[in-house]
């Protein structure tokens, strides 16, 4: 009986969220109001989270900027402050480094107050081939790309559980849907951060605390210099996407607690179909459709921060 109740429930919600997207299609999602929110954004000095510092600050938020580049985190603040921010503060911190993360994460907490917006964005890739990637590269991706995640969930989370208030965002990658040849460290730690978003939303869920939301990120490769020179062989299905775009994209995902938010539309349609198709065919999707130029991209160089 158990069984058959939870069934129905599962697709009569199914039916309702379904309805309630194509609703939206026609009425937007009403925005909340994010006025005097504490926003912690990791590798903030450049690149989108730079654009989503801006972006953030124009809604008169705190903001928290982490990096490894204090000239880059300055300019940042620099430009968050004209944007609006009510306050901006900076911190070095090499996100890669748990005891590091610990160590400056209650330094916020006695500074600047708890978190309650936190944007997981610090990535790197080494852009070789798997057997041409040194070990100390690969577990730089790693602890980099998804261990960071796990430790400032640890550090700000809990304020988050205790209030029933706060906003989880993990910039992923549609490489942690799809893999791509040339990226296997890279994808592996994507791969990672989408499910350790997912499951730590369900258990928030579970344990009633649906006033912590989610948002996860998997956008197609970004023109930030993390890869320059990539070549799309499919420009007007998967273009290479601007920048600014993207950060507008993401704010308003957080504003409108979207759980999952690809980027460019199309990525729905091909993680679908990869995931319908037989194993082989759907991997072979998968490659054809994401596959570019990256090793002439990557040739001569290692780690993009």
């Amino acid at each position: 009986m158990n069984f058959f109740l939870e069934t129905i429930k599962v697709l009569l919600l199914s039916i309702w969220y379904n309805v309630e997207s194509f609703i939206h299609i026609f009425v937007p999602t009403k925005k909340k109001n994010i006025t005097g929110e504490v926003v912690l954004i990791t590798g903030s000095g450049s690149g989108i989270g730079r654009l989503m510092a801006q972006e953030f600050a124009a809604r008169s938020t705190v903001l928290v900027l982490w990096d490894i580049n204090q000239d880059g985190m300055k300019e940042t603040a620099r430009l968050a402050k004209q944007s609006g921010a009510s306050r901006v503060h900076y911190y070095l911190c090499d996100c890669s480094d748990k005891n590091e993360v610990y160590r400056v994460a209650d330094q916020v907490k006695r500074e600047v107050g708890d978190v309650s917006i936190l944007v997981n964005n610090a990535g790197i890739v080494t852009g070789k081939k798997f057997m041409d990637a040194p070990d100390s590269l690969i577990e730089k991706t790693v602890e980099v790309n998804i261990m960071a995640h796990f430790w400032t969930y640890k550090a700000f989370l809990p304020a988050m559980i205790a209030n029933n208030h706060g906003h989880l965002v993990s910039i992923a990658s549609s490489a942690g849907l799809i893999g791509v040849n040339g990226l296997a460290d890279y994808c592996a730690s994507k791969f990672a951060a989408v499910g350790f978003a997912e499951s730590v939303g369900l258990e928030l869920l579970a344990t009633g605390k649906d006033g912590v939301k989610t948002t996860i990120v998997c956008p197609y490769f970004i023109n930030t210099g993390m890869f320059n020179g990539c070549q799309t062989k499919w420009p007007r299905l998967l273009p290479i996407l601007d920048p600014d775009y993207v950060a507008k994209k993401i704010i308003n995902a957080v504003l409108t607690d979207q759980v999952f938010l690809l980027m460019p539309k199309s990525m729905y349609l091909i993680t679908a179909l990869k995931n319908v198709l037989p194993m082989k065919q759907g991997i072979l999707l998968g490659q054809y459709l994401g596959a570019f130029n990256l090793m002439d991209t990557f040739r001569g160089r290692s780690t993009k921060q």
